[in-house]
């Protein structure tokens, strides 16, 4: 795989509907993607010393987060309501390659900044809830 664009590197949020219409979220400079699995440790008198871990088990999850300028889009707009209501919603992550993951997320943070002189921006936090499908 050869070196990609952090330009290409999309986050987007989906419309509610069947079929999914997918949304880029406008503005965001900056896109950072965590994938997080916890690890179930086995390792017994057994292990000569070394720990061993069962695969497969534990708790994964996958972190998102970004900022950028504010403009005021439908999908900046729709991720607002997301928050303020609580409520999962789906998302996808795409990248130049073509590849995407895909799945439920939750807002868990959504910052507003702005200087009296510059644009407005924002900053986004958002945590998977169940499967995330890459595709």
């Amino acid at each position: 795989m050869g070196v990609e664009r952090g330009s290409a590197f999309l986050l987007k949020v989906g419309n509610g509907a069947t079929p999914v219409a997918w949304q880029t979220v406008a503005g965001l400079r900056t896109t950072q993607l965590s994938v997080n699995g916890e690890m179930v440790g086995t390792t017994s008198k057994d292990s000569g010393g070394w720990r061993d871990l069962l695969s497969g088990a534990g708790v994964r999850s996958v972190s998102v987060s970004g900022a950028g300028v504010f403009t005021g889009s439908a999908a900046e707009l729709r991720v607002k309501g997301n928050a303020l209501a609580g409520v999962l919603d789906e998302y996808r992550l795409s990248f130049e390659s073509g590849e995407t993951m895909t799945g439920t997320f939750l807002v868990t943070r959504l910052d507003y900044a702005g200087d009296y002189n510059g644009e407005r921006s924002y900053t986004l936090s958002l945590e998977s809830s169940g499967p995330v499908v890459s595709a």
